[in-house]
């Protein structure tokens, strides 16, 4: 494996061909963990790349990494969900770089909204807090049926329904947009620049 040869990028349409691939690293993913990442089919994965709401990362034509953006509460909301890598290619930082790539993609589309994951895996919950995320109760998450309805593919499902919502095995995490990054004083700027360069390339109004 040669880390100068991975390029972590922007999903394109072109990408659309690794939907399937996708899909069963993510169910690998939760077999070997043991816990619970809900299954996503290849169309769900699809729809999120020709969206440009997707990131992916490549050693040559080789798949080694993904993630996704979506948006819940008419906007006020963005998560960040199923970040993946390939076995072969752990431990070697490629996540962090799909992780910060991905909160990239969503500041970028959704400046103003707050950005949060659910996750089990302490590696995210180190990576989120890095880039500014907090430790929440679920009650600071959307309430948006639609996103918690996606749970029900999960394996703990039974345990987020037995405790009505409130907690489960993940643990929730927040990025309040209003909070400057770390280090930085003047972010706006920067992100409203790479907003604009990200519509261009997705068409996007």
């Amino acid at each position: 494996m040669n880390n100068n040869s991975i390029k972590v990028l922007f999903a394109l349409e072109e990408h659309v061909i690794y939907s399937e691939q996708i899909c069963q690293l993510i169910y690998e993913s939760a077999l070997q963990r043991g816990t619970g990442i809900a299954k996503r089919s290849p169309e769900y994965i699809s729809a999120k790349i020709k969206g440009g709401k997707a990131v992916v990362a490549l050693d040559g034509d080789r798949l080694v990494g993904f993630s996704y953006i979506e948006c819940w509460g008419h906007g006020d909301y963005v998560a960040t969900s199923g970040l993946i890598v390939d076995p072969e290619y752990r431990h070697s930082g490629l996540a962090a770089q799909i992780k910060a790539r991905t909160f990239e993609l969503a500041r970028a589309r959704f400046p103003y909204a707050k950005i949060f994951s659910i996750t089990t895996s302490l590696p995210v919950m180190k990576l989120n807090t890095r880039l500014g995320y907090k430790p929440v109760t679920f009650s600071e998450l959307t309430d948006d049926e639609e996103f918690w309805k996606g749970c029900e593919g999960c394996c703990n499902y039974d345990i987020l329904q037995r405790n009505n919502r409130r907690m489960c095995l993940c643990t929730g995490m927040l990025y309040d947009p209003k909070t400057p990054l770390p280090g930085s004083s003047s972010f706006q700027p920067y992100w409203m620049v790479l907003k604009n360069k990200i519509k261009k390339l997705f068409h996007l109004k």
